[in-house]
């Protein structure tokens, strides 16, 4: 438990907002760069709240989903490249970005529909979707819900996992007994849980918004660090601002997490029914390669792609990501979809 809240913890830190100031690495300054708007591009309201969103291009539509406290911004070097060829659109998931920081109970549906609707209401054609993180798993679940909307799946070192089939059944509870653990749970055990839950979790968001325990994080998840520029740190603080920041990361931390097994990896891919590219940072400290390769043999229609970066290769590597899923996407128009086994230029980048 200690595990999955400390990634989560650190994952808080990768949301991408506001400071234009940045350094890059030569790949980097040689891609054109989202230019940075502070009020937003484009919002759409969903449920009554408001969603941020990029549209640029023209084409067969793209999707970005951003990770675990990530937003739009953080494909910042991905939409203009993209966008020379296709229309793309990135998304801040509710609760993140430049999106309402609202008080729901946050659930892994609760993404996967906003993302269902999007395409829906917005997109409106049959649409690639690539996710990252978090938000990788929420792609795939997403596409599991809306085949007909979605042409193809591409997943970034995602969130999510398999189901143990070892796992012994729970155990069930005489009714009396259960009964009497509510009543107690209700009234005395739960609000002491909760307070000291929000004590806690208190101080982890306060901490988590700091700019040192921003980059040293980022630090940590990016192998070549020189995109963790002053772009991406000072801007970090941007979202966290939000008077409803940290309610949003305690029902988040207190709820989705607790839930998330409910929605396993091999449940939702037998599920899906189009082509998968794993574009996989190889270096990643959280999500290593095992786990793409665990899911390239449970899926068959599926190519995985070695990028040499960490847990956001998309951000880390951007030259490396964009000429790997140009080329799938090409592979996907001209009708001939990857062999189940990737051609050995497309083994490792």
């Amino acid at each position: 438990m200690m595990q999955r809240r400390d990634l989560v913890t650190k994952g808080v830190t990768l949301s991408v907002c506001c400071s234009m100031l940045s350094s890059s690495n030569d790949s980097a300054q040689a891609l054109e760069r989202l230019p940075f708007k502070a009020d937003g591009y484009n919002f759409w309201t969903w449920r009554g709240h408001r969603i941020h969103y990029v549209e640029q291009g023209a084409g067969q539509p793209i999707v970005l989903i951003h990770g675990f406290g990530a937003s739009a911004y953080h494909w910042r070097y991905n939409i203009p490249e993209l966008a020379k060829k296709y229309k793309v659109y990135a998304i801040d998931l509710l609760g993140f970005g430049w999106s309402e920081k609202a008080l729901v109970d946050y659930e892994a549906t609760i993404w996967m529909e906003q993302v269902c609707d999007f395409l829906r209401e917005v997109v409106k054609d049959p649409a690639v979707i690539v996710g990252n993180s978090l938000g990788g798993f929420t792609t795939l679940f997403a596409a599991t819900e809306v085949p007909e909307l979605v042409r193809g799946v591409v997943l970034l070192n995602s969130a999510g996992q398999f189901g143990d089939p070892n796992r012994p059944p729970e155990e069930t509870t005489a009714p009396a007994a259960e009964e009497e653990e509510s009543a107690v749970s209700r009234l005395v055990v739960r609000p002491l849980k909760e307070a000291f839950t929000r004590v806690v979790l208190g101080f982890l968001f306060w901490q988590a918004k700091q700019p040192a325990r921003v980059e040293k994080v980022l630090k940590s998840v990016y192998k070549d660090t020189t995109n963790v520029d002053d772009y991406l740190i000072s801007s970090i603080t941007a979202p966290a601002a939000d008077p409803n920041a940290g309610e949003v990361y305690y029902r988040l931390m207190s709820r989705f997490m607790a839930n998330q097994s409910r929605y396993t990896l091999d449940r939702l891919l037998t599920k899906l029914s189009c082509p998968l590219l794993l574009l996989w940072g190889d270096l990643d400290p959280w999500v290593g390669p095992a786990k793409a390769a665990q899911i390239r043999e449970f899926y068959q229609d599926s190519t995985v792609v070695n990028l040499q970066a960490g847990h956001c290769p998309h951000d880390e590597a951007p030259d490396q990501f964009n000429k790997a899923l140009l080329e799938w996407l090409a592979s996907l128009e001209s009708g001939k979809p990857a062999e189940s086994e990737p051609e050995p230029a497309l083994q490792s980048v």
